[in-house]
């Protein structure tokens, strides 16, 4: 097997003894990353930037290459703007933050709203970094449950915040690692029952289908309510590491008070501003990424496996009799997918034709040695 990640317990033990309390014995995030002809294990778009927004991207960056040696603009307004226009539903710059990353999105939102006393409160399974960026910042971290299929109920999501009345509440939606999709009735049902922070991650909101509707509806009105997003998926920019929300404007003011000065770089801007003036070329690869994901569906029921239903770019199955072996020969055919840790299950993001189809013979290559 691949290693893929240190362990903090390999820390001499003069830096053990130096390290926080509550960090010693936590595992670092880490996905396997290794030069396979196929990776397919982190949900990026494995699809290539168009020639034509690649170039004009390039010429955004020349551009603020000239005024490098000054500090990039603090309020990102024109990335804003952009995200603003992007999103729509009336949204206002100033209801807009942006990042490197979702992720230092929602750290921004637990330095901001959680910490040391507090707590944050997620549905397990659920996205990996949950905890580890509440625990990061000090705060404690609960996990919920979800019913047999990874769905939320109402009433029963409610009941469960109600009790443990976290500050902070996070919904993906859909849900990663399971593809699970999210009402809004369940939303609603969240916020009604905590006085906290709800922040609705909609990483893959775009590869749900077109006449769902978006948290983003929900916004008006309710000022403790945060949606997040990223343009690692479908805009096809990982890569880049960018990641925004929408909230209300004083939850935008709130962030200011956390994030460090200049925090996007002035070629960070440049780029993302440019991807989003071509945000049709950028999306136009989605129906086809979902396409591929319909079909890895099918092709894993044929061959007896069960996968969920999913609204992402990726496909969690269950079925399988030994999920680090299965993961290990399709290493060994030059597939790399994900272990997530469920019991019985492996994750696998819909890539190309060329790449969705490579995944699919090799795992019909292992034929009934890999399910259970």
């Amino acid at each position: 097997m691949v290693r893929v990640s240190a362990r903090l317990e390999d820390l001499p033990s003069s830096l053990e003894n130096l390290l926080r309390p509550d960090l010693r014995g936590l595992t670092p995030y880490g996905a396997p990353q290794a030069p396979l002809p196929v990776a397919l294990n982190v949900n990026e778009n494995t699809h290539p930037v168009p020639e034509e927004v690649a170039d004009d991207i390039l010429d955004g960056i020349a551009r603020a290459l000239r005024e490098v040696n000054r500090y990039p603009d603090r309020e990102f307004t024109a990335l804003r703007e952009g995200f603003a226009d992007y999103l729509g539903h009336g949204l206002a710059p100033d209801q807009i933050w942006a990042a490197n990353g979702s992720n230092e999105v929602l750290q921004h939102l637990l330095q901001a709203f959680a910490g040391p006393g507090r707590t944050a409160f997620g549905f397990a399974p659920t996205y990996s970094m949950y905890p580890l960026l509440t625990r990061a910042t000090g705060a404690s971290y609960v996990s919920g449950t979800r019913g047999v299929d990874y769905t939320l109920a109402p009433e029963d999501a409610a009941a469960q915040v109600a009790q443990a009345r976290p500050d902070v509440v996070f919904l993906c939606a859909p849900n990663n690692p399971t593809g699970t999709p999210l009402g809004l009735d369940v939303i609603e049902a969240v916020y009604d029952a905590t006085d906290g922070i709800v922040i609705v991650d909609e990483a893959y909101q775009e590869f749900a289908p077109r006449d769902s509707r978006s948290a983003l509806t929900l916004l008006p009105g309710r000022e403790r309510l945060v949606v997040s997003r990223t343009m690692s998926k479908a805009f096809a920019f990982a890569g880049a590491r960018v990641g925004y929300l929408a909230a209300d404007p004083a939850v935008i003011d709130a962030l200011r008070l956390v994030r460090l000065p200049y925090h996007l770089s002035a070629l960070t801007q440049a780029a993302a501003v440019a991807a989003l003036r071509h945000a049709p070329a950028m999306l136009a690869m989605v129906d086809d990424i979902v396409a591929q994901r319909d079909r890895i569906s099918a092709t894993l029921a044929a061959l007896g496996y069960t996968p969920y239903e999913s609204w992402t770019n990726f496909v969690l199955f269950s079925g399988v009799a030994d999920p680090a072996a299965t993961w290990q020969a399709l290493y060994d055919r030059g597939v790399l997918i994900r272990d997530v840790g469920i019991a019985h299950s492996l994750r696998v993001t819909a890539g190309t034709e060329a790449e969705s189809t490579a995944f699919l013979d090799a795992l019909a290559s292992i034929g009934d040695a890999g399910r259970a």
